[in-house]
């Protein structure tokens, strides 16, 4: 096993690969605040998932101009339940020091907290805007696994989410991740050493989002009814996380359980069990099961954001026309003025 000192704090390696590279935690500043790479990355992350389920909607009979809503309500509870699902198991912290409790840009969201938050507010708003939550659920899932895939690199950047000590060719090490697992034997950990290489979980979680997305996407083109992606990706996602997060030594704890590992294997489970009946249900149905986009109500939403985006377009055609006609008159009254111009100078040369 690789046996690695003195990294500095920036430094990270992955000596087997020939990869040594120094990264700062802050990307840029503007306006004298630091942006760091893990929320620059995270935000990535959520802007292209963003744009996946907008290029999507139609396909599963949902009108955009009011998911929009359910998308916005998403982010802003997927952020909150983060913070609070990593705040609540990490308690210790933050107890003589709650202000830093609202402080995230140094990290601390847990991705099932932000799944738990993001489906809360999200599937409220669906129901108040009357978006069928079912096929929405659908995207999302496809969508979180983007997410995911992308935004478990702002781990990397904090060098945080890795694991137990490997002498696998893609081991890790780093100077941050070093004062870490000595911060851990402090605490009374003696399973890990400090100068041996470790597992890079977030990397392994990455690829498997990643892949799960792929494998879900190609499979939507043959989904049996609504709501089987979101189950598959319930599945997928936590049988992932059920073995990789065995891995991870800075899982957050409840006495001896680990908290996301325990979770998502009652989630595997309970998502497998649904997938058996639902699947089992629909096929008794045969042709008497409808796709949401295959329904009235569906189509007359959709019929409703065209007239609308016709009727914007309409508007904005009439306001081009109304400048094309201003810059004319303005031209004419300029070729007016210098006329007038042109027919004074003549008149003062005759005087």
């Amino acid at each position: 096993m690789e046996a690695l000192e003195n990294l500095t704090s920036n430094q990270i390696v992955f000596p087997h690969l020939g990869i040594d590279i120094t990264i700062n935690k802050t990307a840029f500043t503007i306006f004298g605040i630091s942006i760091q790479w893990y929320g620059l990355i995270i935000s990535i992350g959520i802007i292209l998932a963003i744009a996946f389920g907008f290029s999507q909607m139609k396909r599963y009979g949902l009108n955009s101009d009011r998911a929009i809503d359910c998308i916005i309500g998403g982010i802003i509870g997927g952020i909150v339940g983060a913070r609070a699902y990593y705040v609540a198991f990490s308690w210790e912290e933050y107890a003589d020091d709650w202000k830093s409790i609202f402080n995230i840009r140094e990290g601390g969201l847990a991705i099932y907290g932000g799944i738990i938050g993001a489906m809360l507010v999200g599937l409220i708003v669906a129901k108040v805007r009357q978006v069928k939550i079912l096929p929405l659920l659908d995207i999302a899932g496809m969508g979180f696994l983007i997410g995911q895939g992308i935004g478990r690199w702002g781990n990397f950047t904090n060098q945080e989410a890795f694991g137990s000590n490997t002498d696998l060719p893609w081991g890790m090490s780093g100077g941050t991740i070093q004062a870490r697992i000595l911060n851990m034997i402090e605490n009374g950990n003696t399973d890990i050493t400090a100068t041996e290489l470790v597992h890079p979980c977030f990397l392994y979680e990455s690829v498997w989002c990643l892949l799960g997305f792929v494998i879900l996407y190609l499979y939507s083109k043959h989904r049996k009814y609504d709501g089987q992606l979101f189950l598959m990706y319930v599945m997928w996602y936590g049988l992932g996380r059920s073995f990789i997060e065995g891995l991870r030594t800075d899982s957050l704890m409840l006495g001896n359980i680990r908290v996301s590992q325990a979770l998502a294997i009652v989630l595997t489970i309970t998502s497998l069990i649904l997938l058996i009946v639902c699947g089992s249900k629909v096929k008794r149905m045969g042709s008497d099961y409808t796709f949401y986009k295959d329904t009235e109500h569906s189509k007359r939403l959709l019929e409703e954001e065209t007239k609308s985006k016709n009727k914007e377009s309409k508007v904005g055609k009439v306001d081009a026309i109304a400048n094309e006609e201003d810059t004319k008159y303005t031209s004419i009254l300029s070729e007016e003025d210098m006329k007038d111009v042109q027919h004074s100078s003549d008149n003062e040369d005759e005087i």
